[in-house]
């Protein structure tokens, strides 16, 4: 057999069809081939992220129910400033339970705070000390949120165990539509 121009040639271009093939068609494919794979595995990640993350959800429901909950508590223990009265008779009510003189009452001005205000109440009593130590522990156990930020006792020379006692009590309520616009 016989080589010449003719059969080179077509040596060549039989050669240069699958060369040029995989330099013009199968390199681009297998390149984007790759970066789908790698498209594919971020997609994958983020979707074992998105489960993991779907997974806490009901947990975090739960605990946004109990901080709902607790919050419900608190403000069911707020008083509207229409029921500071009834407040300040129960606390009346307390002291005359607790055999202390009835006591004197001087209102100061509400103190607003966040979504709150704060009654300031001034308050003398004058009485055994145990039985001002009784209506503490009474005034405590009101369903009501109140609290003392300042209390001064001073024993009385008129019997022993007899003391007077000047405090703040503070009564935290809800204002009404009124006072909050």
């Amino acid at each position: 057999m016989k080589f010449g121009i003719r059969e080179i040639i077509f040596l060549i271009i039989l050669i240069a069809m699958p060369v040029s093939s995989y330099w013009f068609v199968f390199r681009p494919q297998n390149e984007e081939i790759a970066e789908a794979r790698k498209e594919i595995e971020h997609k994958e990640l983020m979707l074992e992220q998105l489960a993991a993350a779907t997974g806490k959800t009901d947990d975090l429901q739960q605990v946004n129910d109990d901080i709902t909950a607790g919050i419900d508590t608190i403000e069911s223990r707020l008083p509207t400033n229409k029921e500071v009265e009834v407040i300040l008779q129960q606390v009346a009510a307390l002291a005359t339970e607790s055999r202390l003189a009835l006591p004197e009452f001087k209102t100061g001005k509400p103190a607003p705070a966040a979504g709150y205000h704060e009654q300031p109440l001034e308050m003398e009593i004058t009485g055994d000390f145990d039985d001002f130590y009784t209506f503490l522990l009474k005034l405590e156990q009101l369903d009501r949120i109140t609290r003392v930020p300042e209390l001064e006792i001073k024993r009385t020379k008129k019997d022993n165990g007899s003391m007077e006692a000047k405090f703040t009590l503070s009564i935290y309520f809800e204002p009404s539509e009124e006072d909050k616009v």
